[in-house]
């Protein structure tokens, strides 16, 4: 079992905490940390784009001129590609880029993460998150006495004082412990993970 240093708001260490092997200390697998940030990437794209075929152009329904005699090269429509106002050769459509990794997968790709964070020493316990009210200026010195820049704060609830503190800060982003996903866990530098949370992570995925 890893243990770690448990630091309170002031960045100082108030005590140390087990995390669980099977969780924090599995064997990296980095083929599935990429698929599930792929997947993430994919699923969140909208697949909007549109444009249309000579089918789906208006117009263009008459031979604009006789098959010979013309000097002109043949042609059978106005709308074909290569004339201008004409259809597009091979236009996208509408289309769901989605695709699914199964429960186990996902598991093993945010262990792996989860993982890789505590070996590079970019995992933080905190005993506690707690805002009397929203300020931004009091979340900023947390960080700072934490020594973190761009961080996912992770808490155990939703604590609206603390996500509202961190929501002007560009480089910082709350999570829930069920909201946590292995990109964000990428993304940002660091990971600051309540006391409260790492437990619940642990009950939930051991």
């Amino acid at each position: 079992m890893a243990t770690v240093s448990v630091l309170n708001m002031q960045g100082n260490e108030v005590g140390t905490m087990d995390l669980n092997d099977a969780i924090f200390g599995v064997e990296v697998n980095e083929h599935l940390v990429h698929m599930a940030v792929v997947q993430q990437l994919a699923n969140n794209r909208q697949g909007t784009q549109k444009a249309k075929t000579r089918s789906e152009v208006r117009g263009g329904g008459r031979k604009p001129w006789r098959q010979k005699g013309t000097g002109h090269a043949r042609q059978g429509s106005i709308r074909a590609p290569q004339w201008t106002g004409g259809g597009v050769v091979f236009a996208p459509t509408p289309r769901d880029y989605s695709f699914k990794l199964n429960k186990k997968e996902k598991r093993a790709a945010l262990k792996s993460a989860l993982t890789s964070r505590v070996q590079e020493n970019k995992f933080i316990v905190v005993d506690e998150l707690k805002f009397d009210e929203i300020k931004t200026k009091k979340f900023a010195e947390v960080m700072k006495n934490l020594n973190v820049e761009k961080a996912l704060v992770v808490l155990n609830d939703n604590d609206v004082n603390v996500v509202k503190s961190a929501a002007n800060i560009p480089t910082i982003k709350t999570a829930s412990t069920a909201t946590i996903n292995v990109f964000d866990i990428l993304k940002y530098n660091t990971v600051v993970v309540t006391k409260a949370a790492v437990e619940t992570i642990q009950e939930v995925y051991a």
